[in-house]
C-alpha cells in the first residue's frame, strides 16, 4: 500500500526534498528581517509588528516541517548519508529562523533608540547576514546534483567552492559588526546604559543569522567529505 504521509512521499523520492523544503520556509523568514529594520529606521510602529507577525509565523511553520522530519525520517536511509548528519543540518537551517525570532521579538517587545549615523551600516550588515543566508540555502539546494553523482567529481567541487564563497561572505558580516559596535560604544554616553546593551545583544544576534549559515556549508562539506 502506497504510503498517504506527504512527508514519508517526499522521502521516498530523495532524503533531501523535506531538507530544502524547509531551508526555503527558514529564507522566507529571515527575508522579513530586512523590512523589519527599515520599520524600525522608519519609526513605522505598525509595519514593525506586521514584520514581526510574519517572522513568526514562518518560524512557526519551518518548526512544522522540522518536526515532521524528525518524527518520519527513516532510521537508515539507503544512501551513503548519515542519518545523524541529516539532523545536525537541519537544525543549523532551524538556528538561522530562531535567530530571526529573537530579533523580531526584541525590536517589538522593547522600543529601539536609533542613533543618528547607526541607520545606515546597520542596513548593510543586516543585508550581508540575508545575502549569506540565501549562499547558504543556494548550496543545500545542490543536494540532489550531488547525490546524482554519488558526491564525487566536478559538482563537489562546485558546491566546496560554493562554501568556502559563503565562508568569505560570513567573514564580512563579522568585520561589520565590529564597526557597528565600535560605533555604538562611541556614542554609548546619548543612550540608557540598558539601550546599550539592549543593541548590543541585537548585532551579534544579527550577526548569528550569518554565524548560522555558515554553519549549514560547514556541515554541508563535512557530509561531503564522508
Amino acid at each position: 500500500m502506497l504510503s498517504t504521509n506527504p512527508m514519508a512521499a517526499l522521502f521516498g523520492r530523495s532524503p533531501f526534498k523535506p531538507l530544502q523544503q524547509h531551508m526555503s520556509v527558514v529564507i522566507e523568514c529571515v527575508a522579513e528581517v530586512q523590512p523589519l529594520f527599515q520599520a524600525l529606521i522608519d519609526d513605522d510602529q505598525e509595519q514593525l509588528e506586521e514584520r514581526k507577525n510574519r517572522i513568526f509565523l514562518k518560524e512557526r511553520e519551518a518548526d512544522a516541517i522540522k518536526n515532521d522530519i524528525c518524527d518520519h525520517l527513516p532510521k537508515r536511509l539507503l544512501l551513503a548519508v548519515d542519518r545523524q548528519d541529516l539532523l545536525e543540518l537541519l537544525a543549523m537551517q532551524d538556528a538561522i529562523a530562531d535567530t530571526a525570532q529573537d530579533i523580531a521579538g526584541l525590536l517589538v517587545e522593547r522600543r529601539m533608540e536609533l542613533l543618528a549615523g547607526m541607520a545606515e551600516p546597520l542596513m548593510r550588515l543586516v543585508v550581508r547576514c540575508l545575502e549569506t543566508c540565501t549562499q547558504a540555502q543556494a548550496t543545500i539546494e545542490k543536494l540532489d546534483e550531488l547525490l546524482e553523482t554519488g558526491f564525487r567529481g566536478r559538482e563537489v567541487k562546485r558546491v566546496e567552492a560554493m562554501v568556502v564563497e559563503l565562508g568569505n561572505m560570513e567573514s564580512d558580516t563579522d568585520v561589520m559588526g565590529m564597526a557597528l559596535t565600535r560605533a555604538l560604544f562611541s556614542e554609548e554616553e546619548k543612550l540608557k546604559p540598558l539601550s546599550v546593551m539592549f543593541w548590543y545583544q541585537l548585532i551579534q544576534w544579527v550577526g548569528n543569522l550569518a554565524d548560522h549559515a555558515e554553519k549549514v556549508g560547514d556541515r554541508l562539506r563535512l557530509l561531503i567529505a564522508r
